[in-house]
């Protein structure tokens, strides 16, 4: 059976159990953050997507091998990245913990998936009936942007390979140059921390709306609250760390009662100098 997917093609939005047996859809790994759609930048995130045979080949292992001294790297140049095979997801979870990998395992015991792309290995042997080895990245909107067939181990992509397809998908973004951030839309909702270096001013005194609330929600990783509270007609206002006054790092307990000036924006209701 030949792939009948290639670059510049739309990649189907499946939805598969991941390793939690919980499902998750495809086109939500490449969404633009809480934080990007406050500040306006929606184009999304790109997603190394790859079918591999499963925990028992030994190719498998060593590709997810380089790909575990990837993941950090990765996050931090903002990309996203899933692993599908036919595995089951109690197995699909024992092979990510043993490997000490992060990202999602997806399964489809069904073939679904992989029957629909034409990636089923139809071949007799150890590696018959499971999916054929193939990495696929994606842009935000799922369109292809390159395809690597892994039948033989060299045309699977190298760390290299794949940092260069990083850098291309991402040079199209609307924020990717600084100029993009340092405007004064985006200054109300990540507040330079000059803002604070004569101390926290009192709430109000620049004629912003007081309000109250409790917070609901911090992620540290991203620097990211929400805070419950009447003010909003959702009852939510999302605020970052750097409206938090001081130096450095900032956090906030989820749970935390506290005072802040409310912001609004074309995007909705920020907060600062919370």
């Amino acid at each position: 059976m030949p792939i009948n997917l290639h670059a510049g093609d739309v990649f189907p939005d499946f939805e598969l159990p991941d390793h939690r047996k919980k499902p998750r859809r495809l086109s939500k790994f490449t969404d633009p953050s809480p934080m990007d759609e406050k500040l306006g930048f929606t184009d999304g995130y790109p997603l190394i997507l790859i079918f591999g045979r499963g925990f028992f080949c030994p190719r498998d292992q060593q590709h997810m091998r380089q790909l575990v001294r990837f993941q950090d790297e990765l996050a931090v140049n903002f990309g996203k990245l899933v692993t599908v095979s036919t595995d089951a997801p109690l197995v699909g979870a024992a092979f990510r913990a043993g490997l000490g990998a992060q990202w999602p395992f997806l399964s489809d015991e069904k073939r679904e998936v992989i029957e629909r792309i034409g990636i089923l290995d139809e071949t007799e042997g150890e590696y018959a009936y499971v999916a054929r080895p193939y990495t696929f990245v994606l842009r935000p909107d799922l369109t292809i942007h390159k395809v690597y067939d892994g039948w033989f181990f060299v045309g699977r992509p190298t760390l290299e390979e794949l940092r260069h397809d990083l850098r291309e998908i991402m040079r199209s973004r609307s924020d990717y140059h600084y100029e993009a951030h340092n405007t004064p839309e985006a200054k109300k909702i990540r507040i330079p921390q000059q803002e604070w270096a004569n101390g926290v001013p009192p709430l109000g005194a620049n004629g912003l709306e007081v309000a109250r609330g409790v917070v609901r929600s911090f992620d540290i990783d991203a620097g990211i609250g929400e805070i419950e509270s009447d003010a909003s007609e959702n009852n939510g206002v999302l605020f970052n760390f750097t409206a938090i006054p001081g130096e450095g790092y900032r956090t906030l307990r989820a749970g935390t009662p506290v005072s802040f000036e409310l912001v609004e924006n074309e995007t909705g209701p920020t907060a600062r100098n919370v």
